[in-house]
């Protein structure tokens, strides 16, 4: 047996403990665990609640930072419609200014150093101040160096948009055109309008005009041509005749309808009458029924056709999206569910609960000039870096879709032609050119208790040059007489301007 030499048995008092080593190893990694997460709340606070706190609007810091600088442009047709000038005191080194504010301001919302920012001003935020990631190179971003700013290149037309505008003058109401075969927004008016530079710095005389602004009953500052939707009246008639033409309930528009006149609404002893007694809408074709605007007509087809089948062609025409982005998100037009036959009668009219903004309406004789297609609208065409370069191509990016087939098209297409050479809406008749459209008027009010919503949707098209545009007109308000208010008296002239204006640039 071998023998153990003296030293090599160490003592147990000389040998490490298990339960030593176990208690080593518990506490490194525990103390590395506590390093590791030292490290990691360090980086969430240095890089995401630091970004936060940077971007918090409550932060002065960063009103400072955006004014420190003049701010990039919004531009139409190649001129900047926004502007920076330097301010004489405070911390805020420049304020936003508007040149023609009261022209555009349904376009380009508003910058203030006090009430934040609307529409686009809003939406292009980053890009306007250069904080945008895009507009910095790969070092800028490490080193969070502000870059120098971005601009918006908008599809408004100058010319359109100043003939909206002034041709609503006083007028409470609002104006969309938009070219029918690129989707393209070349004007949004909203009357009464109102100075965005009046409320863009920290004065008081800023205080005192947002005050006045905000409290005026008028509401300046709400865009009636994208987020107002009242009932359409007659204009919606279009729709409820695409349905019955895409269903096949009539096949032409100068097929004769089964209506009887007047029209008693179904369940009900309510009597649906015409504006003019003497009109000839029994019986009326489509082109006949559009022509006088029979409302016996569009009530009894909108109960035969059934809330379903309206709601589903109201929807191809855009009705119901909640989601509508120009990019300024427009408020949903609507056609109401779960209604009572008579309320499906009324709706054939535009009256119960549909709604629909100038948009909506725009967007409707837009794709029936279209052929039946309906390329999504949208009113910014670019946006650009300090360069000129193009980070983003709205124009490219629309959308096209189908509403209804193209022989319904054309024949709506003939029928509203009628409306303005024989019918309702002779006011819009332009030399030179094809245009179709039709008026509306809406009641307002409990029992009709209110001035009239005056009415008018169409397309006009060039005779010489092919050029098209599509135009929808509501009046909410004027000076004219109760008896007066019409759409043709009132909305089609409005529309009549801002066609000429587009089909002659």
């Amino acid at each position: 047996m071998r023998k153990r030499t003296e030293g090599n048995d160490p003592s147990p008092s000389a040998r490490p403990s298990v339960g030593m080593n176990k208690t080593i190893r518990r506490a490194s990694v525990f103390t590395l665990l506590l390093v590791l997460a030292l490290l990691v709340r360090a980086t969430w606070v240095q890089f995401y609640e630091g970004r936060a706190l940077a971007d918090d609007t409550d932060n002065r810091r960063v009103a400072i930072e955006r004014y420190a600088h003049p701010l990039g442009d919004i531009i139409v047709a190649g001129d900047a419609v926004t502007g920076s000038e330097r301010t004489s005191g405070g911390d805020l080194a420049y304020r936003r200014s508007y040149p023609d504010g009261g022209l555009y301001a349904a376009v380009t919302g508003y910058s203030s150093q006090v009430y934040g920012a609307t529409q686009l001003e809003g939406i292009y935020k980053d890009l306007l101040d250069g904080t945008d990631d895009r507009l910095r190179d790969p070092l800028g971003v490490l080193t969070d160096e502000r870059a120098d700013p971005g601009d918006v290149v908008t599809t408004i037309d100058p010319a359109v948009q100043r003939a909206g505008y002034e041709a609503l003058g006083g007028k409470k109401g609002a104006a969309v055109a938009i070219d029918p075969r690129t989707g393209r927004i070349l004007a949004v008016v909203s009357t009464p309008s109102y100075d965005p530079s009046r409320i863009s710095g920290t004065t008081s005389s800023d205080a005192a005009a947002w005050k006045e602004l905000t409290e005026d009953s008028d509401k300046p500052m709400t865009n009636r041509a994208l987020r107002r939707p009242l009932p359409p009246g007659s204009t919606f008639k279009l729709v409820v005749a695409a349905a019955a033409l895409e269903d096949g309930l009539y096949t032409s528009v100068d097929q004769r309808t089964d209506s009887e006149n007047p029209y008693t609404l179904p369940g009900t002893t309510t009597v649906l009458r015409n504006e003019s007694a003497s009109a000839p809408c029994e019986n009326a074709t489509i082109r006949v029924a559009l022509q006088y605007s029979c409302n016996n007509v569009f009530a009894k087809m909108a109960v035969e056709l059934g809330e379903d089948r309206l709601r589903a062609m109201a929807e191809k025409f855009g009705f119901n999206d909640g989601t509508q982005d120009v990019p300024v998100r427009a408020y949903a037009s609507v056609y109401p569910s779960d209604m009572e036959e008579s309320q499906v009668g009324l709706t054939g009219i535009g009256q119960f609960d549909v709604t629909a903004t100038p948009l909506q309406m725009a967007m409707v004789s837009a794709a029936l000039a279209n052929g039946g297609e309906l390329v999504s609208p949208h009113m910014v065409s670019t946006i650009e870096d300090a360069d000129g370069t193009t980070l983003e191509d709205y124009d490219d990016a629309a959308k096209t879709t189908r509403v209804v087939r193209s022989g319904t098209a054309e024949q709506l297409r003939s029928a509203m032609q009628t409306v303005v050479e024989e019918g309702t809406g002779t006011n819009a008749r332009i030399s030179g050119a094809t245009v179709g459209g039709k008026t509306g008027t809406a009641q307002h009010g409990e029992n009709n208790s209110k001035t009239p919503y005056a009415w008018f949707t169409s397309y006009a098209t060039s005779d010489s040059t092919g050029a098209e545009v599509a135009v929808a007109v509501v009046v909410e308000q004027s000076d004219a007489a109760r008896s007066e208010v019409s759409g043709n008296g009132l909305a089609a002239p409005v529309a009549r301007a801002m066609m000429q204006a587009a089909l002659r640039d």
